[in-house]
């Protein structure tokens, strides 16, 4: 796991705060619900209301096994926070920083999770709007989370953020153009940020790895389907997350 492989795994014995975007489906939402089983507090954001009611009721499900050790006066329905949120707008994630700060406060880590891809195409025959959409939320969205939660973390110079990149951000593939410019972006994006921060503070670009999620299968078809799942996924992951310092701060990791 390069830069954590070596490092003792102690991340889960303390219990930490994670804001996830994205967190409605796929790596968001199998990251989400893991956390929650190893008793962290999950802050998720999505566009989709109706995904987030029930990944409230799961997560509160696998919270119950669990010691609310760092909010013993809270019970497992009100332990996670999910807000209805779009990371494209400026606006949007203003107020969710205004939310998380009143009810969570900082979030010890964020994992930049909200990602889309474009169809299949050309890059001549890619939309417009399309186009725009992946820009808009791999690139903008990213941003606009920087610009509203690392300001929060500047009081205390502490905390971790993840940027969800891709293979292709560091490697260019057919018909998929507009996604792996916005991942590149994120890659050129996370080492310049890194130099902007005070010790004691990281942010890292982390690549996934190939898993099956409705992303993957847009591109690969029903062959997405000899991956990794979500799910087994998020139990590397979550721990790769939870251990990661200010060391690796800068760093373009893999799980």
């Amino acid at each position: 796991m390069n830069l954590v492989g070596s490092r003792a795994l102690g991340g889960g014995l303390n219990p930490k705060t994670v804001l996830i975007t994205g967190v409605s489906k796929g790596l968001g939402k199998a990251l989400a619900v893991e956390l929650a089983k190893q008793g962290h507090t999950v802050i998720g954001c999505s566009r989709a209301q109706d995904k987030l009611n029930s990944l409230q009721l799961e997560l509160s499900s696998s919270s119950t096994s669990t010691s609310p050790s760092s909010e013993p006066n809270s019970s497992s329905s009100d332990r996670h926070l999910l807000i209805n949120a779009d990371v494209r707008s400026n606006s949007s994630v203003e107020e969710l920083a205004r939310t998380v700060m009143a009810k969570k406060g900082v979030p010890d880590i964020i994992v930049n999770n909200a990602g889309t891809i474009n169809k299949n195409n050309k890059i001549w025959e890619v939309p417009e709007e399309e186009f725009d959409a992946v820009i808009d939320t791999n690139v903008k969205g990213l941003a606009n989370v920087l610009r509203h939660f690392i300001p929060l973390m500047l009081a205390s110079k502490q905390g971790v953020i993840v940027n969800m990149s891709s293979g292709w951000g560091r490697s260019g593939a057919a018909l998929v153009a507009p996604y792996c410019a916005s991942k590149w972006a994120v890659e050129g994006l996370t080492k310049s940020v890194a130099k902007e921060l005070p010790e004691g503070m990281a942010v890292v670009a982390l690549n996934p790895g190939v898993i099956n999620t409705d992303m993957l299968a847009s591109c690969f078809g029903n062959s997405a389907g000899l991956y990794q799942t979500p799910e087994s996924w998020a139990v590397k992951a979550a721990t790769m997350i939870l251990n990661l310092s200010a060391a690796d701060n800068g760093a373009s990791l893999t799980v």
